[in-house]
């Protein structure tokens, strides 16, 4: 028979044992401990043992789960520093003022979310009274408050308190279209002077909370600022964290130990349809996955009213069974009665039936409706001030609430309540009762219940003000103070401007070499952040390492490998580069923190986010489209773009699409440059509209560039005017036919990117062994092209007269016109309707392929040859060529 206290092999058995005896004796312990007190009592006797090791800082695994009680008990609690009746009264305002608007607002049939706030009031109201610092202090950047995106309404609510809405602005929530109503959620795009951070596209607010923490601890580490008084608040829904990039970072947060960061998950065990975890702890789930992050873990669960009960529960068999009941079975309890609580809960043992009889069935009521710790203000306090005082490692407020709560029972606790757009007159009612407002049955006797507001002298407003002005003014609250920064020297784009000689260098290496001389100016310098996700090499940019250093708050902590080479890895605490391993997800958070860092922290940052082909736009667009919102200003490298220049690497890689991705974009300046000189002309361009010295005309855009590795002798910028006009609008005339005979057929061949090489051999082909002449056009910007030729569209409708630049550009070019692109045709068919010649495109519309670039060129029909098949073949259409010819031509390179 195996020895039965003998645990199964494990890696403790590789470890030398000294004392085997003793050992053994400590098993035999706890078997006698289990066998004559119970399971319950030998794991309490190991927990304890563990937490005292901890504490005492011996090297133990920390435990990832404990029980299902608040961390901070009652008599851990400190002082509250507040009014607590005063705050009550300004919460219950403010909970009847979002109800209301979003109520009122039904009428429109626009909808609204009534019962997150509900559930999350005092999380927010205790956080606004005590801890979440206003920009209006001495480094202006306060703290940053991710709010969940559905409790928007008790924002407004409280901005209408303090003076800063009025009852016009909350009778236009989600009518927006006159241009001063209120967005639906946080958008900062839409009222740029109270959201900072958008956060309704669910997850997405997590990951940048992240990385907004790290980034501020990258400023501090650099020099740039001193952040260390910014703390990053993140509120949250527990259904939130199924989104995987709610999850993506956890890791990192816990690894640089962001203890300037605090999320907050509201647990009212509901998402949208109903409940988070039904069958099992969506609490208990959390714990385990941000302890095993790194993170500190504060459980606010239970209500005051619980503090009596749990003192009753001297087998534990209480604690046993909350830990036991799933989450939907709770909720249940939440709309049930006593009677329904006393079978289902306290009859699953003895030891609780006998506990449910010292409860009266008020008690059981109250305990299971409404006392949760996310709803009294003193445990919330306690919560928070444990968080901003932990060193080391970030943390997690776990705050248990019911979801819908004051709503009256028609609303909490219920599946559909996320989807309960209004309240009825007697729910109204109702809630004026329980949240004791004064306000009088006549009041309520109109259709539309009223706002109601004490007065801006009343002492619950004065008391907000005062809390406020302590904390550095209001908030949540965005202030931009425009600082401009100083042109650079023309020198690194001048260098662009010559060409590569006979050297054969890739556009992805052009900007490369670009930004490193940008980063040598000496005003400006220190402000680029290079962001990769661990793909520095393949973009050329290993040289960057020795000289800006990889950013890691740690230092390097080991001898680099390749020490011994020129272009070594180094990391350092004031590293430049943000090399972020293998996330395009963190990479965009990085970036988006490092972009709008002229608002958030009044100092402007010059971040290039530069990407491996469709891994960016593709994987990430949600967050491109919140970086908008957020108004961030930079650069977007999609490096190694196009569909057939990576050779080999195939479906997943080529990429043909991501211009037609960003052009739904409106905040994004999309440019395909098919040479050096033209990367140098639009990034001196978006460094003057983004950071320019004037700034008060800066823009709110950011500019994405498609790169190439492709490498090809640079040609020097044509001279002659107009040329540095035609780059940023989109098109100018590279390279003009060379001298045909006055009846030779014409054609104009329009491109961008790389593909302008093959179109300038087909250019050649075309006149050496057909007699056409044709121009070669180059177009670095399909989209900005379309965008102010639909600016002229839009002003004919108001009278007046604009020709868009594309039509005047191309306005008597002989012949039809022939677009060719990397992309798939729809990119370059965005300006057809705004061309007066005949209109064809060749793409590469379809999956990518793995093979050569010839190959693959010829696979999708435009290479060289391609094109001039295709020219000659609409040049036949007008009878300019034999079709015979065309015929011919497939034939002899072999397309036919």
């Amino acid at each position: 028979m195996p020895d039965p206290v003998r645990p199964r092999p494990s890696e403790l058995d590789q470890l030398p044992d000294r004392d085997p005896q003793e050992t053994g004796e400590w098993r035999e312990s706890l078997d006698a401990v289990a066998a004559h007190a119970g399971d319950e009592r030998a794991a309490y006797l190991v927990r304890r043992t563990v937490e005292h090791a901890q504490h005492s800082g011996l090297a133990v695994p920390a435990l990832l789960e404990t029980e299902y009680v608040n961390t901070i008990p009652t008599s851990a609690e400190p002082a509250f520093p507040g009014d607590e009746a005063m705050e009550s009264r300004i919460t219950a305002w403010n909970r009847w003022n979002a109800a209301a608007m979003v109520t009122r607002g039904s009428r429109y049939g626009l909808g609204g979310h009534i019962a997150t706030f509900a559930s999350a009031a005092w999380l927010y109201e205790t956080g606004f009274q005590h801890f979440f610092r206003g920009k209006e202090g001495a480094d202006r950047s306060g703290d940053q408050l991710y709010v969940q995106g559905h409790a928007s309404p008790g924002v407004y609510a409280r901005a209408f308190l303090d003076g800063r809405l009025t009852e016009a602005h909350l009778d236009r929530f989600r009518q927006e279209a006159g241009g001063d109503g209120l967005p639906s959620y946080p958008h900062p795009r839409r009222l740029p002077w109270l959201w900072e951070f958008p956060t309704v596209s669910m997850g997405l607010g997590p990951i940048s909370a992240i990385y907004q923490a790290r980034f501020n601890r990258y400023l501090t580490h650099r020099g740039i600022k001193d952040t260390s008084a910014s703390h990053v608040w993140a509120f949250l829904g527990d259904g939130e964290m199924d989104e995987p990039e709610s999850t993506a970072a956890l890791a990192l947060a816990g690894r640089e130990q962001l203890d300037n960061l605090t999320f907050v998950i509201n647990c009212n065990l509901q998402r949208l349809d109903g409940p988070v975890r039904a069958n099992f702890k969506i609490v208990q789930e959390l714990e385990t996955q941000f302890r095993a992050a790194g993170w500190n873990v504060i459980k606010s669960l239970w209500g005051s009213a619980w503090d009596e009960v749990f003192a009753l529960d001297t087998t534990g068999a209480l604690t046993r069974r909350l830990r036991e009941v799933p989450d939907a079975q709770f909720q249940t309890y939440a709309t049930r009665d006593a009677a329904y609580i006393r079978e289902h809960f306290f009859g699953a043992s003895p030891a609780l039936v006998e506990l449910g009889k010292l409860l009266s069935d008020d008690k059981i009521t109250e305990l299971f409706k409404t006392s949760r710790a996310g709803h009294e203000p003193r445990k919330v306090y306690a919560a928070y001030k444990a968080a901003v005082e932990h060193k080391g490692a970030p943390t997690v407020i776990l705050a248990q609430t019911v979801k819908g709560w004051t709503l009256g029972p028609g609303f909490e606790s219920r599946n559909a309540n996320h989807q309960m757009k209004k309240l009825t007159g007697k729910e109204f009612r109702a809630m004026r009762d329980l949240l004791e407002l004064p306000i009088p049955d006549s009041k309520l006797d109109d259709e539309l219940v009223p706002y109601v507001h004490p007065g801006p002298d009343s002492p619950e407003v004065r008391y907000l003000q005062e809390r406020r002005a302590e904390l550095g003014g209001p908030a949540p609250a965005r202030k931009v103070h425009p600082v401009g920064l100083p042109s650079p020297a023309e020198k690194p784009f001048d260098v662009l401007k010559k060409g590569s000689g006979s050297q054969e260098i890739a556009t992805t290496m052009a900007f490369v070499r670009l930004v490193k001389d940008l980063m040598r100016e000496k005003e400006t310098g220190k402000r680029w952040v290079p962001i990769v996700p661990d793909e520095a090499r393949t973009f050329g940019m290993e040289s960057l390492f020795p000289s800006a250093g990889i950013y890691s708050p740690l230092g390097q902590n080991y001898e680099p490998v390749d020490r011994d080479q020129l272009l070594f890895y180094k990391e350092a605490k004031d590293g430049q580069i943000l090399n972020e391993g293998i996330t395009e997800a963190g990479s965009l958070a990085d970036f988006t923190a490092a972009a709008t860092s002229y608002a958030t922290h009044g100092e402007p940052m010059i971040p290039f986010y530069i990407f491996y082909s469709m891994f960016g736009f593709q994987r990430t667009a949600d967050q491109f489209w919140a970086l908008a919102d957020q108004l961030g200003r930079g650069f977007v490298i999609g490096a190694t773009a196009g569909r057939t220049t990576m050779t080999g690497e195939g479906l997943q890689h080529a990429d043909g699409h991501s211009h037609l991705l960003a052009s739904t974009n409106p905040a994004v300046i999309s440019y395909d440059p098919a040479f050096a000189y033209e990367v140098g002309v639009i990034v001196k361009e978006g460094l003057r509209r983004m950071y320019g010295p004037d700034g008060a005309a800066q823009e709110n855009v950011f500019y994405y560039l498609t790169v190439y590795n492709e490498t090809k002798v640079q040609p020097p910028m044509p001279e002659g005017e107009g040329i540095e006009e035609g780059i940023l609008k989109g098109l100018y005339r590279f390279k003009e036919a060379e001298a045909a005979s006055a009846d030779a057929p014409r054609i104009q061949l329009l491109s961008s990117g790389t593909a302008i090489h093959w179109v300038l051999e087909a250019q050649r082909i075309l006149a050496e062994e057909w007699g056409v002449a044709a121009d070669v056009w180059s177009a670095p910007s399909w989209t900005e092209l379309r965008r102010e030729a639909m600016e002229c569209d839009a002003a004919a409708l108001r009278g007046e007269e604009r020709v868009p630049y594309v039509t005047r550009a191309l306005e008597g070019a002989p012949g039809p016109v022939l677009a060719v692109s990397d992309w798939m045709r729809a990119v370059p068919d965005q300006i057809s309707q705004w061309v007066e010649q005949d209109w064809a495109s060749l793409g590469t519309d379809g999956f990518g392929l793995s093979d050569t670039r010839e190959a693959a060129r010829r696979y999708f029909g435009v290479d060289a040859e391609s094109v001039v098949v295709a020219a000659l073949s609409r040049l036949a259409r007008r009878g300019e060529v034999k079709a015979e010819d065309v015929r011919r031509a497939a034939e002899k390179y072999g397309l036919a």
